[in-house]
C-alpha cells in the first residue's frame, strides 16, 4: 500500500480526526496509487495516522476512511459502517417510519463523498469522491444488505465530482424503475418524488423537521413561500390550516410536480393555494410596489456560495432577498430564512440577516435557530457538515 507523507506539524487535523487533508499538507506519495485507492497516512516522523482515498485531481488530496493505521479498507468495512449509520437512525423516535430518510450522510457517517437516500423502497445513492468511486460496487452491496431495499438509483451528477476528475453518472444499479411514480408520505402529507430529474436526490429532506415546524405555525396565517420547488414547505402550511398560501418559483418543472404534489392530497384545501413561476427577486419587488403582505415569509433559497470564496457575493443575494422578506411581513410577522451554503458560517448569516432587518427598519429577534433534520447529523469533528442554517425571526 502507497504511504502519504505529511509535512511537519501538519498532523494535527488528522489527530483531532478531521477527514480532510489537503494538497498542502502533503509532503511526498512513497509508492504508487491512482485516484480512489487506500493510502496509509504518516506523520513525518514516519507515525502512522489512519488510512485514506487517495485523490490526485483535488485540492483535497485525501479523504480519511479509518483514524485506526490497522483497519482494513474492504467490502467487510463498507457493510459495517452502511450498518451502523442505518442503525443509528434506527434509535431515533423521530425518524422511525419515516418514507423518506437520509441514511449516509458522508463524512458524518464516516463515509466521505458518499450519501443516500431512501424513498420508500428505492434507494438513491450519490458518489461524489474518487474513493466513494473505487468502492461503488461494495457500497451498492452494503445498502441492499442494511436495507432490503428493492432498488437502488445513483445520481452522482453533482458539480463537485469534476474537483475529483470524475464524470457524471446516472442509472439503476440495483432493479429497475419502478411502475408507478415515486411518492412517499411525510408527517401526513403525500410527496412525489423524481429521482432522475429532481434537485439533488429528488427531494430536500433536510428541510422536514423545519417543514413540519411551519404546519404548527400556519393555522389562520397568510404564507409566502419563495424558492418552493416542488411545495414541501407548502403542503404543510396548508395541512397546519394556513388561509393562503402563494408560492414562488422560476422552475416550471418544479411548480407541475408541486401542484401534482397538491393533487395527491385531497382532504388539503386547494383553493387556498396559488402557483406564481417567475424570478423571486423580481416577485419580491413587485410585491414591494403593490404593498402587498403576509403573516409568514419562508426563503428557503439555492446555494449561493459553494465554498468560502464565493460567500461574499453570496452574502449580497441573501441580503438582497431578506431585506425583501421583511418587507413582506406584517408587523409581528414571522421570517423563516434558510442557507445551505457551506460557504456561509452560521455567524455570518445572522449577520447578514441581521443588516437585513436595519435595513428594512424592522425590529427583529431570533425566535429560533433551526437546522437539517435529525437524518443530517454532523459530525463533531466535521463542523463542515452543517451546511444548512436558519433562522426563525419575529419582526
Amino acid at each position: 500500500m502507497a504511504k502519504l507523507i505529511l509535512q511537519s506539524g501538519r498532523e494535527r487535523s488528522v489527530l483531532r480526526r478531521h477527514p480532510w487533508l489537503f494538497a498542502g499538507a502533503i509532503a511526498h506519495l512513497s509508492g504508487r496509487a491512482k485516484a480512489g485507492d487506500t493510502v496509509d497516512i504518516l506523520a513525518d516522523d514516519g507515525r502512522a495516522l489512519g488510512r485514506a482515498a487517495f485523490s490526485p485531481e483535488s485540492q483535497i488530496r485525501a479523504r480519511l476512511w479509518t483514524f485506526d493505521p490497522e483497519e482494513t479498507i474492504d467490502d467487510a468495512f463498507f457493510k459495517r459502517k452502511v450498518a451502523q449509520a442505518v442503525e443509528r437512525r434506527q434509535a431515533l423516535p423521530e425518524l422511525v417510519g419515516q418514507q423518506g430518510l437520509r441514511l449516509l450522510h458522508a463524512e458524518s457517517d464516516g463515509l466521505p463523498g458518499v450519501i443516500a437516500d431512501q424513498y420508500g423502497d428505492t434507494v438513491v445513492l450519490q458518489l461524489t469522491s474518487a474513493g466513494a468511486e473505487k468502492w461503488r460496487s461494495a457500497i451498492v452491496g452494503a445498502l441492499q444488505k442494511a436495507t432490503g431495499c428493492a432498488r437502488i438509483f445513483e445520481r452522482s451528477d453533482s458539480e463537485v465530482r469534476r474537483l475529483e476528475g470524475l464524470e457524471p453518472v446516472t442509472g439503476w444499479l440495483l432493479g429497475e424503475a419502478p411502475k408507478t411514480p415515486l411518492v412517499i408520505d411525510e408527517n401526513g402529507v403525500r410527496l412525489g418524488v423524481d429521482i432522475a430529474g429532481g434537485h439533488k436526490t429528488g427531494f430536500y429532506l433536510d428541510q422536514r423537521e423545519n417543514r413540519l415546524l411551519l404546519r404548527t405555525l400556519a393555522a389562520g396565517k397568510s404564507v409566502l413561500n419563495c424558492f418552493c420547488y416542488t411545495g414541501g414547505f407548502s403542503l404543510q402550511a396548508l395541512a397546519g390550516g394556513a388561509s393562503e398560501v402563494l408560492s414562488i418559483d422560476s422552475s416550471e418543472p418544479a411548480l407541475v410536480q408541486a401542484e401534482a404534489n397538491l393533487a395527491l392530497n385531497p382532504d388539503l384545501p386547494a383553493e387556498r393555494a396559488q402557483w406564481l413561476e417567475t424570478d423571486v427577486f423580481q416577485a419580491l419587488r413587485d410585491f414591494r410596489k403593490e404593498g402587498r403582505l403576509f403573516d409568514i415569509v419562508v426563503l428557503d433559497p439555492p446555494k449561493f456560495a459553494p465554498s468560502a470564496a464565493h460567500a461574499e457575493r453570496a452574502a449580497r443575494a441573501y441580503k438582497d432577498v431578506n431585506l425583501f422578506g421583511f418587507r413582506m411581513l406584517k408587523p409581528g410577522g414571522l421570517l423563516m430564512t434558510y442557507s445551505c451554503s457551506g460557504g456561509v458560517g452560521l455567524e455570518m448569516f445572522q449577520k447578514i440577516i441581521a443588516d437585513a432587518a436595519h435595513d428594512a427598519g424592522r425590529e427583529a429577534r431570533i425566535v429560533r435557530r433551526l437546522a437539517g433534520s435529525a437524518d443530517h447529523p454532523v459530525a463533531l469533528n466535521f463542523p463542515e457538515g452543517e451546511y444548512l442554517k436558519g433562522l426563525l425571526v419575529q419582526a
